[in-house]
This record gives structure tokens, sequence and C-alpha cells, in this order.
């Protein structure tokens, strides 16, 4: 009879254990389901902006979404400016289609799925860094019929001025940025001659001839200082720079560094530009030529460049590699007073020599 009963038990043990298997594989099932598929993304919505206080405009663009979602956006700037939003597990709806705007702000959005994933691209007229555009999600509201969604901000871009330049120095605006400086020495040669002290130097060289010759010389700074203040970001830093040489409306802008490469033998002179305008390669090409003179080193020509001070100014920019910090013979001549006059003589020759050539083609 204990037999029996033992063999009914465990038979009703074994029922109810599969029944219990039976019914959680379902529930796991549909879970799995639920955590592989995606979300829609839906109804995509813009409008302009302009701030009361500031007048500083933007483009706002709102997507909805059937559900909470992480988005987060990248710049790209070659071959072309773009940002580039991704809404993690998300496909778009089918009355989703890609848009067309005036080129103002953005010049088109495209969407495309990328694994898993919604791959929302503007393209920009000009490029954009990180201060320029914002991508945040907003929570659904139902009492006010608002689902979930996803916002991107892209500011408007900064008129670039029409130029109409005169020939000679007489009363140019002329911005002189000595590049590092203060808690950030640069580059340090193989003696421990530190980058910021050689640029400081030349462009102290070059403000003293410039006013000579009649310009008005806006400096970035005049001493071993950082130029936005301690523990700034190098974001904060540099654009500190450029915003003084917008303010306060520099005809031209010039930075000033030393070159540094992990082959001690690598040396010469370089000038950098990166073209917002038809007169940025023309004024490296000045000063390029003129430095070459004066310096005598190595021509390792002009060069386009995406650096901060060079794109973010409204007027032309150039940034001049000096020579190489990390080539003991050029670091010697860097720490020379006759070679910082001869380079700061080859950048004023260039300036005046940009001057020239840009008034022939008003």
């Amino acid at each position: 009879m204990r037999k029996v009963v033992l063999l009914l038990l465990i038979t009703l043990f074994a029922a109810s254990w599969t029944s219990v298997y039976a019914a959680a594989k379902p529930y796991g099932q549909t879970a799995n389901s639920a955590i592989g598929s995606s979300l829609e993304l839906s109804k995509v919505r813009w409008a302009n902006h302009t701030e009361a206080v500031t007048g500083a405009a933007k483009m706002r663009l709102v997507m909805d979404v059937s559900g909470p979602v992480k988005a987060s956006g990248v710049v790209i700037n070659t071959p072309t400016p773009r940002l580039v939003v991704t809404v993690k597990g998300t496909t778009p709806g089918k009355d989703v289609a890609d848009l067309e705007f005036d080129g103002k702000v953005i010049e088109k959005v495209s969407f495309d799925v990328s694994g898993q994933d919604t791959k929302v691209t503007f393209d920009l007229p000009l490029t954009v860094e990180d201060g320029d555009y914002s991508v945040f999600t907003l929570p659904s509201d139902p009492k006010a019929n608002k689902p979930f969604r996803v916002v991107v901000d892209i500011n408007k871009p900064m008129p670039r001025p029409d130029f109409s330049f005169t020939a000679g120095l007489k009363n140019k605006v002329i911005a002189i940025d000595p590049g590092h400086g203060g808690s950030d020495p640069g580059a340090i040669g193989p003696s421990r001659y530190q980058e910021k002290t050689a640029n400081l130097a030349v462009a102290l060289e070059v403000k003293e001839l410039l006013e000579k010759a009649g310009a008005r010389v806006i400096m970035t700074r005049q001493d071993d200082r950082d130029v936005f203040g301690p523990n700034a970001t190098d974001v904060e830093e540099l654009k500190s720079r450029s915003s003084l040489a917008n303010s306060r409306k520099a005809d031209v802008f010039v930075s000033i560094h030393c070159d540094s490469f992990s082959n001690p033998a690598a040396g010469g002179t370089t000038t950098y530009y990166y073209q917002k305008s038809l007169y940025d390669s023309m004024l490296a090409s000045a000063i390029q030529t003129n430095l070459i003179d004066a310096g005598q080193l190595q021509d390792r020509r002009t060069k386009t460049a995406n650096f901060y001070v060079i794109k973010r100014t409204l007027m032309p920019a150039v940034l001049v590699e000096l020579a190489f910090i990390s080539n003991p013979k050029e670091e010697k001549l860097l720490s020379s007073p006759e070679f910082q006059d001869d380079m700061a003589q080859g950048i004023v020759r260039g300036l005046e020599r940009f001057f020239d050539q840009a008034s022939k083609l008003n």
C-alpha cells in the first residue's frame, strides 16, 4: 500500500512540475520576443526657434517613439558635415520619409536602419561642434496625449561676413593667438624648452611689428596664462580664442604654434587653414611663403585642417607651425631671439602680401 501511495505522489509531482514548466515556457518566449522586438519611430516634426534674450536661432526636430529609448549623436565632418543620431532599438514607421530643407540650418534629414537601431542623418551646410547641437528625450505624457519623444536641436550657423580688403597693414584689425599657455605648455623639446614660450615670444614680436605698421592687434594672451581660465575644457579654452576674434571683428586671425613628432629628425614649417572663404588658402600661402624665406627651414607647404580656432573664426584664419620643437636643432632655433624675430618678420610680411593680393579681388 505504501508503494502505491508513494508512486501516486511521484506521478502527481511530476505532472505538476510539467504543468509549471509548460506554463513558464510560453512566458519566457513572449518575454524574449518583446526584448528583441523594435519600437517604432514615427511622426517627425520640426520648427525654427529664436531665443528671446540672446537672439540665437536653432531648428528643433522631434520624433515620436512608441516607448522609452536611448538616443545619442555624433558629428562627422568628412567628406561633408553631418550629425548622425542613433535611436536605439527602433525602426522607422511606414510614414517616416527623408526630408529636404533650405540649407540655412539643415540641408537634408534621412532615416536608415542599422542593425536594431535607426540612424537619423542630418546633412549640414557647415560643420558643427559639440556645443552646437543637443540630443535628448522626453517622457510620455498620457494626460496631454504625448508619446515618448526624441528631440534634436541644432544651432543656426553664424553668418559669414562679406569681405572687402584694401592693401597695406594700416588700420587692419589682426588677431594673434599664441598657442597654449598657462597650465598647458604645449609640446616640450628634448632640452625641455616649452612650446608655449616660443609661441608667445614670436607673437609679441608680431604684435610690435604690426602696430608699427599702423595695424590694430588683438592678442588672445600677452603673457603665460590660460585664456579661458584654470581647469577649462579643451573646447572652452579654444572657443575663448576664436570668440575673442569674432567679437572684436578681426580682419584675419593667426594662431602661432610649434610642431612635434616622435621622430626627432622631422622638421620644417607648415601653415594650416580651413577653407571657410575664398581668402583662407590665400592667407595661408602668403604667410607660408614668407615664413620659408625668413626661417630657411624645410617647406612642408600649406595644408587643410579641422583645427578648432581656424574653422570657428569668421574671418580668414591660419595656424602656423613655426618649426619642430621635437627636433634638437629646431628647438635651439625656436629658443633663439634672432630666429623668433625672423619668423615674426615672415608672418608680418605674409600678412602684408595677403592684403595686397586680396585687395585685387574686390
